[in-house]
């Protein structure tokens, strides 16, 4: 294999496009609704191999800095009102905001309402990097943004654990990496964007045409943050997980509609990943009181680690690992039941609500069966063992 035209359904993170010196792979949606590459012109291939060399896909393991002993914290903003506006402690944003006054430029994600998709982008000003603030629980495009980097400027980006790890092969291969601060947080996963599509066609006429969207609000506490908020021309929607059975959650937290990388080749739970510090909730028992949120916070690297102290505007609360880490998947996820109806009805001109009720039915009815089966199997098993 001398390019990446034979990857299929990979992390699309688009790295190999932004090493090509012909600049002939695109990022495009497959078929699921994914971002994977797609030569444009592969008679200019030259067979260079470097699409190849910062493809995180294709190794089974994942990319490090030099040896370091992950440290692990809580922390949240001291600011309020940065705090409230985060997914959880406003970590992100107080690293960013950081780092471009000490003259980095941040990569980061923000939503793009024109084009209904999350992307990445470069922020010279904190201005402009507050448009990142939020979890995006989609898949991003980042061509337009990791076509900015240089050798010159220096860097703050943030992103999946598997863009990261591209990220950080890229920047080793160019012998940058001094230039360059990496952030990924603790990933569920990345859902289709037809899913994403077919639910906001559901929400759109209730709404009119979408002003902001926010996929972790905190108006009822960052416990009972996994809501959407969709403010429209016409109105604002809210749409919780628990309470509305919100269904862009189900599907999502439900692992129905995630990429297939996303359940065979994730190799970045936990401790392992390419950043120099990770990022999440802190759920758990510790801060389970907690109701402004708190950032599970992982230096996983010595320069990672010196960043982190340097803030004055963080609180930073040492914990073991075990602690910080609480609450956090600790495995890929498994298909559920539901997975490849789901798979085939998300191409055709089904609804969100019709797919979603259907899997439901789907999983329920196997669960129903298998426990069933588990309790005829137990009962057997003690008859048998009474005639013993």
């Amino acid at each position: 294999m001398n390019n990446i035209s034979e990857i299929k359904n990979c992390y699309g993170c688009g790295v190999c496009a932004t090493v090509c010196p012909q600049k002939i792979i695109d990022i495009k949606l497959n078929k699921d609704g994914f971002y994977e590459p797609q030569l444009n012109n592969p008679d200019k291939c030259t067979h260079c191999g470097l699409c190849l060399s910062v493809c995180s896909y294709i190794d089974e393991k994942a990319s490090s800095s030099a040896a370091f002993n992950v440290k692990s914290y809580a922390s949240w903003s001291k600011d309020t009102k940065v705090r409230f506006n985060s997914s959880s402690g406003g970590v992100s944003y107080e690293l960013g905001k950081f780092l471009i006054q000490k003259g980095y430029k941040a990569c980061v994600v923000r939503y793009d309402l024109k084009k209904n998709r999350a992307e990445h982008f470069m922020a010279s000003t904190i201005e402009e990097f507050a448009q990142s603030i939020g979890s995006k629980y989609i898949q991003s495009y980042t061509l337009d943004g990791f076509n900015q980097f240089n050798r010159k400027d220096k860097f703050f980006v943030t992103g999946t654990p598997c863009q990261i790890d591209s990220i950080r092969r890229y920047i080793k291969k160019l012998k940058i990496e001094d230039n360059f601060i990496l952030m990924d947080f603790f990933c569920h996963g990345v859902p289709s964007m037809l899913m994403w599509q077919k639910y906001t066609q559901m929400v759109l006429p209730k709404t009119g045409k979408f002003t902001d969207v926010s996929w972790r609000n905190k108006i009822t506490g960052w416990h009972d943050s996994w809501q959407m908020k969709i403010k429209g021309e016409n109105k604002i929607e809210y749409q919780s997980w628990k309470t509305k059975g919100d269904l862009f959650y189900k599907m999502f937290l439900g692992n129905n509609c995630l990429g297939k990388a996303c359940y065979d080749k994730c190799k970045y739970k936990m401790t392992s990943s390419a950043a120099d510090i990770r990022i999440g909730d802190l759920w758990g028992s510790k801060y389970k009181e907690n109701k402004d949120g708190v950032n599970a916070v992982l230096a996983m690297t010595s320069k990672g680690d010196a960043i982190l102290h340097s803030i004055a505007c963080l609180n930073l609360v040492s914990h073991p690992v075990e602690v910080v880490t609480e609450g956090q998947m600790k495995k890929n996820p498994k298909h559920p039941k539901s997975y490849f109806y789901v798979k085939r009805d998300l191409k055709n001109n089904s609804n969100i609500q019709k797919i979603a009720y259907f899997s439901r039915l789907i999983d329920r009815s196997f669960n129903l069966h298998r426990g069933i089966y588990n309790r005829i199997s137990k009962k057997i098993k003690q008859i048998v063992c009474k005639r013993k």
